[in-house]
């Protein structure tokens, strides 16, 4: 392990359980994707360049919107 991750791990250890929780899953996320480094796929790409003009807009996810994305997550 890495003395950046160690430094990282030990700030998260201090903070509330459900904070560590999603940070839990992110890291859980990134390894499902195995161990290279990700390169996004053209789809991917598109989609993200959509958000990003939703933003320019006002346009943001709603609580829902949210609670949904993350949930796929902790499957």
């Amino acid at each position: 392990m890495t003395k950046l991750m160690e430094k990282a791990l030990a700030a998260v250890g201090k903070w509330a359980d459900e904070r560590q929780n999603e940070a839990a899953e992110m890291l859980l996320a990134m390894d499902r994707l195995g161990p290279d480094a990700y390169h996004a796929s053209p789809d991917e790409l598109a989609a993200i360049d959509t958000a990003l003009a939703e933003v320019a807009r006002g346009e943001f996810a709603t609580e829902e919107n949210i609670e949904t994305a993350f949930a796929r997550f902790r499957e």
